[in-house]
Parts: C-alpha cells; sequence; structure tokens
C-alpha cells in the first residue's frame, strides 16, 4: 500500500486525513487503490467483485479514518477494512464457496511446496474454491508476505486461528489439484479407450 520508495504511508499525511483534509485523502487513496485493488482481487478472483470492494473499502477508509488512533497502523488498519470489504462482497454475491477436503486427506503441504506451484493453473482453480476467510489469510501471508501476528491482527482473530486457516487452506487446496488431477486422468484413460475401440471398429 506504499507509494513509490517507501513501505508506509506518510505519517504527516495520514494525519492531516484523520483532521479531514479531503485534499490530502486524494492523494493516499491515488497511491492504495491499486494495492487495495490487488489484493482484493485475489481474495475474490473476479475483477467486477473486486472493483466494487475496493471502492466500498475506501470509502469505509474515509469514513472510519477519524476513529484511527495510531497513524503508524494506517496500513495494516487499511488491510482490514479491505478483507472485511472483501468478505462483505463475497456474500453478496454468494462467492463465498466452500472448501472441501475428506476427512481421511492426510497430506501436508510445506510453505516451499506451496509457492513451488503458485503459478500452476490447477493452484488458481483450487484456490478458487476455498473459502473466502482461507483466500483471504492466504494473500495476507504469501502475497503480502505479513507476519502471523500482523495478520491476527488485521482479522481480529488469535494467532492460533490463523494458523489454523493456513494449514487448513492449504490443505483443501492440495486436495482440489489432487481429486483434479484424478479426474482428468480418468478421462484421459477414457479417451484413449473409445480411440482404440474406434480405430479397431473402423480398420480394414
Amino acid at each position: 500500500m506504499a507509494p513509490e520508495g517507501g513501505r508506509s504511508m506518510d505519517r504527516e499525511l495520514v494525519e492531516r486525513v484523520c483532521s479531514g483534509d479531503e485534499e490530502a485523502f486524494g492523494l493516499i487513496a491515488d497511491a492504495a487503490f491499486d494495492r487495495c485493488y490487488a489484493v482484493a482481487h485475489r481474495i475474490l478472483g473476479e475483477a467486477p467483485a473486486a472493483q466494487d470492494a475496493t471502492q466500498q473499502a475506501l470509502l469505509d477508509i474515509w469514513r472510519k479514518l477519524p476513529d484511527l488512533r495510531d497513524p503508524a497502523r494506517f496500513e495494516a488498519w487499511c488491510y482490514r477494512i479491505v478483507v472485511h470489504a472483501c468478505y462483505a462482497e463475497a456474500r453478496r454475491t454468494k462467492r463465498a464457496i466452500p472448501g472441501f477436503l475428506p476427512e481421511d486427506h492426510q497430506a501436508s503441504t510445506t510453505v516451499d511446496e506451496f509457492r513451488a506451484i503458485v503459478d500452476r493453473d490447477e493452484v488458481e482453480r483450487a484456490f478458487d474454491r476455498q473459502r473466502v476467510e482461507h483466500r483471504a489469510v492466504l494473500v495476507l501471508r504469501y502475497y503480502l508476505d505479513l507476519p502471523l501476528g500482523e495478520i491476527a491482527a488485521i482479522l481480529e482473530v488469535p494467532t492460533g486461528t490463523v494458523k489454523s486457516r493456513i494449514h487448513n487452506g492449504l490443505r483443501a487446496m492440495r486436495a482440489a489439484i489432487e481429486a483434479d488431477a484424478r479426474t482428468s486422468a480418468r478421462a484421459d484413460a477414457t479417451k484413449h479407450a473409445y480411440t482404440a475401440h474406434a480405430t479397431t471398429r473402423w480398420t480394414p
């Protein structure tokens, strides 16, 4: 959410916004929009929903800024508002697709394994199947690279809950990937069997 050349918003600029300076807020909104939208898009998976959530988040940021007690916490505070806006948008558009995980599934997924396959199409499909709460925590952890304690503060949940959501989200993604692989293998086998049958039937 930082402008070019720095991680955090200029504290004086944030203080000006807290005092009701609309011009200062315009500067912050311009700098923050792209990062807020990127986070929302990764959580929600659809551009229109992400745009709506980002616009709502910026409105909420402006409305709630007078209640911000510590301007130094502005960035994390903004992430919290963006995540809540994504939750609301997911409920409104029914994007909260339940993730699935067979009870007997014992696969374990490490951070390195997750990063190694993050660009693969099957991971994107598996990620889209997760509950919005799992998508949010995975985005905060692996896209923004935030520490667990800060994620817990943003989501207003215990650190243990953050760990649990990350663990369950990664396991569910691995289960989804493996299920897709089995489905694809069955489809390929059926296609090959049909081709072999057709070739045998029509071969003189």
